[in-house]
Order: structure tokens, then C-alpha cells, then sequence
């Protein structure tokens, strides 16, 4: 396939620039992947659409509020947003300057910060804590902006800090949310419990790299940007369990996917193990998917590998025949936007 072949038309409008007042009461796009049918729903349907015996997966990473405003010591205006952490004074950042500043330059930024400019990493650069706070991530928790995506075209505010969290984030280190989660609150989780339906963890942490587009039209020469994954030994335990009882593993959020699918792929015998490590796995229409058998997510870029991977499990044609639907009807999009309910198309979940 070709990346025109994830492309679509979006209103502006429809680009969801902020939190509704409540996490739950976003519209649901509920996508039957097998039938290629879709009907309109809340995302407070959500426990009517899980059956007792489910598990829901959700990835407990946290936010860093990852983005800096300030100077270089030569007086040029300079942004930095981290990419992510490499101990606990270092980190790879994104850095916007008129000029990129050159190795030992400084950059002082708010709150007292100053950050060494160690090297250079393909486009982006190898900062260190020099002076702002005992370790970088304490830095940026006290003085950092919530890392809002390039299509919110406003600054973070406070609420932000709440809002473009999730309710069980618990692993600082994403400097992106992992929105599917943006819509659960508390008397939701307890409606799902209520379904008699199980949760368990992962951890991804969603780098700025989620929101590049694919570039040139081969999929087969786009290099994913990695990113830390986690998949504990419980939440193995957790899944096979499910198996046991005839349940399904519900993703909550395409990060979610790729930290299950990955761990999936690592194992030499393909059966889910525990993981930790970094994945690039760049998942495309034609991959079976070993672990996943429905999908909460939000709408998604055109042309980005998150959308690519939602058609890998819904149908291509079904899935790009909701979008159409979710633009004609009105649907929020992106990370403040509505959600989708995905079960997979004929052939296209979980292997055997």
C-alpha cells in the first residue's frame, strides 16, 4: 500500500483544541471490522460494549511537562522539548533556534535552567543538566510547559497538566499522552469493574515521533522513531488468564498495541513474554496481530503510522470508511478529540 492511501480531508474546525468538561462524555464511533458496519455511541457505552471476562489494557505512562522556552548564551531565542530521558541529568531533546546551537553552547531557559549542549544525535541534540534542579525530570516537573501536540494551536495552560494526563498515569517519561486513555475517569473504571471486566498495565512512553507524518509514498522505507516499552510479567500472567477464561484483551490506545505486539515479537517462540527495551515495531494493513483482540483509540493524523496501524486491525476499507463518516458527522479529532470502539476484520486479529 501506498501512504496516499491513509490520507483524508479534515475540517480544521474539527480538530479538537481542548477537554470537553468531562473525560466521558466524548462521542464513540463503534466499528464492527468483520460486518465493515459502524454505528454512533459515547464513550460512557463503553462497559455495554466489554463482556465479563474481558481484560482492558491501558499504558500507565506519565507526561513530563517536556518543553522549555529561554536563550542561548549567544542571545538567540531557543525552545527545547525533550524527546527522551537518558539518565538523570541527560536527555535528547528537540531544539528550535534561527540557529542550532553548537556543541558546549548553553542554553538557559526558565527557572533557572541551564542545559549543556553535549552532541548532536541524528536531528537531534544531547543536552545536560548543568544547573535548574537536582536531576533533569525534578527541572522539568518544576518548570516544564505540558509538551501539547503541533496541531493544539494555543499554549498549555494549568488544567493542562490534569487534563492531557490520565487518570492512571503512573511512569513519568512520554512526552506525549497516550489520548486513547484521556477519556477514562474514575466512575468509568468502576462501571467497567462493575462488568465484571479486569484491567491490567503497560508501559509506553509516546515520543514527540508519534505526531511526524510518513514521508514519500513506500511504507517499506519509513523508519519508526523508538520508544521505552514495558510489559511486566503480571500482565502476562494477567493475559493468559484471560485466554484461559475466554475473555478478549482490549487495548486501550494504539501505544498500547504496539507495547503488547512488541513484546509479542521479541519472544523467539512468538507467545507473549515479559519485555523491556525499546521497540520500533511499525505495524501495517497485512500483519497479524498475536495478542490484541478489540481496540479503544482516538482519530488519528493522515498519513500517520497510527492510522496505518488502526487499518491493520479494522480493515482498511472499513476503517478509512469510518473516518469519512467521523468527518461528516462532526466527530472532535486527535487528542482532545472522540473515540472509536474497534473490533478486528475477518482474518485480521489475533493469530492463531
Amino acid at each position: 500500500m501506498k501512504v496516499s492511501d491513509f490520507d483524508f480531508e479534515l475540517p480544521e474546525a474539527q480538530i479538537a483544541q481542548a477537554p470537553l468538561a468531562e473525560r466521558s462524555a466524548a462521542r464513540l464511533l463503534v466499528v464492527d471490522g468483520a460486518a465493515g458496519a459502524w454505528r454512533d455511541a459515547r464513550v460512557r457505552d463503553l462497559p455495554s460494549l466489554l463482556r465479563e471476562g474481558d481484560l482492558l489494557v491501558l499504558n500507565d505512562t506519565r507526561v513530563i511537562p517536556a518543553r522549555l522556552h529561554g536563550r542561548k548564551d549567544s542571545g538567540g531565542k531557543v525552545e527545547v522539548l525533550l524527546e527522551r530521558l537518558l539518565n538523570e541529568r541527560e536527555g535528547i531533546f528537540h531544539v528550535r533556534a534561527s540557529k542550532s546551537p553548537r556543541a558546549g553552547a548553553r542554553l538557559l531557559l526558565e527557572g533557572g535552567i541551564v542545559l549543556d549542549m553535549v552532541g548532536r544525535e541524528d536531528a537531534l541534540f544531547r543536552l545536560k543538566l548543568i544547573e535548574g534542579g537536582e536531576t533533569l525530570l525534578a527541572a522539568l516537573e518544576a518548570h516544564g510547559h505540558m509538551p501539547l501536540p503541533p496541531y493544539i494551536e494555543r499554549a498549555d495552560t494549568a488544567a493542562d497538566r490534569t487534563r492531557y494526563q490520565t487518570v492512571f498515569a503512573d511512569r513519568p517519561g512520554a512526552v506525549a499522552a497516550p489520548t486513547a486513555g484521556l477519556h477514562f475517569d474514575e466512575d468509568l473504571l468502576a462501571a467497567i469493574r462493575a462488568r465484571g471486566v479486569e484491567t491490567a498495565r503497560v508501559t509506553l512512553h509516546v515520543g514527540a515521533g508519534t505526531f511526524q507524518p510518513v514521508r514519500g509514498e513506500d511504507l517499506s522505507q519509513h523508519h519508526m522513531h523508538a520508544e521505552w516499552v514495558e510489559v511486566s510479567a503480571a500482565t502476562v500472567e494477567a493475559i493468559r488468564a484471560t485466554r484461559a477464561r475466554g475473555g478478549r484483551v482490549v487495548a486501550i490506545g494504539t501505544t498500547a498495541v504496539r507495547a503488547l505486539e512488541s513484546a509479542a515479537a521479541a519472544s523467539p517462540s512468538g507467545a507473549l513474554e515479559p519485555f523491556a527495551g525499546d521497540t520500533r515495531l511499525f505495524i501495517t494493513p497485512g500483519r497479524r496481530f498475536r495478542v490484541v483482540d478489540a481496540l479503544f483509540t482516538n482519530f488519528h493524523l493522515p498519513r500517520s503510522t497510527l492510522l496505518m496501524l488502526v487499518c491493520a486491525f479494522g480493515g482498511h476499507e472499513t476503517v478509512m470508511g469510518a473516518y469519512r463518516h467521523a468527518v461528516a458527522a462532526g466527530y472532535r479529532f486527535f487528542s482532545y478529540g472522540d473515540a472509536m470502539f474497534l473490533t478486528p476484520a475477518e482474518g485480521g486479529g489475533k493469530a492463531a
